[in-house]
């Protein structure tokens, strides 16, 4: 199996994983205020959506690369 072919697998696995997720969520902490020893923060969670059709195309992609990217010339 070359590279190709490796890189096209990788790429289907991944537009299903898009698919099947939706995205994924993180808490990011930002400091808000800072007054000698005290410190104030706030935590935010914030969301990160994979759109519909990143994931079909990174499918389509990957799947192109299966089927030809093992042909020459």
């Amino acid at each position: 199996m070359n590279a190709t072919r490796i890189i096209g697998l990788i790429l289907i696995v991944a537009g299903i994983a898009a698919l099947g997720t939706g995205g994924f969520s993180f808490t990011k902490e930002t400091h808000q205020v800072k007054l000698g020893p005290i410190e104030l923060s706030v935590k935010e969670k914030q969301n990160v959506n994979f759109p519909i059709w990143a994931g079909v195309a990174a499918i389509v992609v990957g799947g192109a690369l299966l089927v030809f990217g093992g042909r020459k010339g």
